[in-house]
């Protein structure tokens, strides 16, 4: 019997089997709804953010204290908007079988049905924020999607082997701006300080609310379920804090929560809960830079539409 002539069922059963033995599944391969509308929702959000996330820094591109920091942020704006179009490449394939392509995915954007991270609807003030937003925002995108290299969508595994690579160079290069603020004059701490206290809870809220493996909840992670990923929001939010949490302290600076503390016992940090009230509202676009970032990228959408028709696209 032919694998077209399995039921649903014994399609499923198939698939499941391959997951488990740790097979990649590739693009043309069967698999089910609920397996290819995850990844969609993921890698779509995922290579949005990428787009979205390079707007904060574009923005000292002009404003970069010296030559050498402008070239170095310029390339990193321009890795992430790479990293986004290789992983709307990625989405792509995934949506042709439902009669849909790239297009659909910018108005989803549009929208407001495709979300993007937290982090990319905050404001970045100071150079201090352009720093951070290299070091930890980047530092945190790094440990979840680390987390997803062995992902058993095989486009997806093999696009982050690039992309996390070049995030560990724009880390670096993030971390390298902190250390000589927080090595400067008393003003130039001041703004490594101020930008800490800003980000704090947003980068709490980076990797989402606890999810149903650490609530106690018997609902699956789906994205583990496939294993997609391995490692809850909350188990990632842990690896952030204990990577991170020495490294700013041995600067000299201070972290935004009086209660935060490790606890020996159950060998995990203890920590202020950020407002998530308030991160659904910023996932929802309102957020306090959310609709001039959002005009930012539909205008530019529009204004270069004459170079997508030029190329047939």
């Amino acid at each position: 019997m032919s694998f077209t002539e399995l039921s649903e069922k014994e399609k499923l059963n198939h698939f499941m089997q391959r997951i488990e033995n740790g097979e990649k599944i590739e693009a043309d391969d069967w698999m089910p709804d609920e397996y290819r509308l995850t990844l969609i929702k993921l890698i779509s959000m995922h290579g949005i953010s990428e787009i979205m996330g390079a707007l904060p820094e574009k923005e000292w591109v002009p404003k970069a204290p010296t030559l050498q920091r402008k070239l170095g942020i310029m390339a990193k704006v321009q890795d992430e908007m790479g990293h986004g179009q290789l992983l709307l490449r990625v989405t792509e394939d995934l949506l042709k079988p439902l009669g849909k392509n790239r297009e659909d995915i910018m108005q989803d954007l549009f929208s407001g049905t495709l979300k993007f991270h937290n982090v990319f609807h905050m404001p970045a003030p100071t150079w201090g924020d352009a720093g951070l937003i290299g070091w930890l925002v980047d530092g945190a995108a790094i440990i979840t999607q680390t987390n997803m290299l062995n992902a058993s969508y095989g486009p997806y595994a093999r696009a982050l082997q690039r992309i996390c690579a070049e995030e560990v160079f724009h880390a670096q290069h993030g971390e390298a701006i902190i250390i000589a603020l927080a090595e400067g004059t008393p003003a130039q701490r001041k703004l490594v300080q101020e930008s800490i206290n800003r980000w704090w809870e947003a980068l709490l809220m980076f990797f989402g609310p606890a999810s149903a493996a650490t609530t106690g909840s018997s609902k699956v992670d789906i994205t583990q379920k496939y294993k997609i990923r391995s490692k809850t929001n909350e188990q990632l939010r842990q690896d952030f804090l204990s990577k991170y949490i020495p490294r700013i302290l041995s600067l000299g600076l201070t972290i935004p929560d009086e209660s935060l503390h490790f606890n020996d016992v159950k060998q995990e940090w203890v920590y202020k809960q950020p407002d998530w009230s308030e991160f659904k509202k910023i996932i929802k676009n309102q957020g306090p830079k959310s609709i001039e970032r959002l005009n930012l990228r539909k205008n530019s959408y529009e204004n270069n539409a004459w170079v997508r028709k030029a190329l047939g696209m």
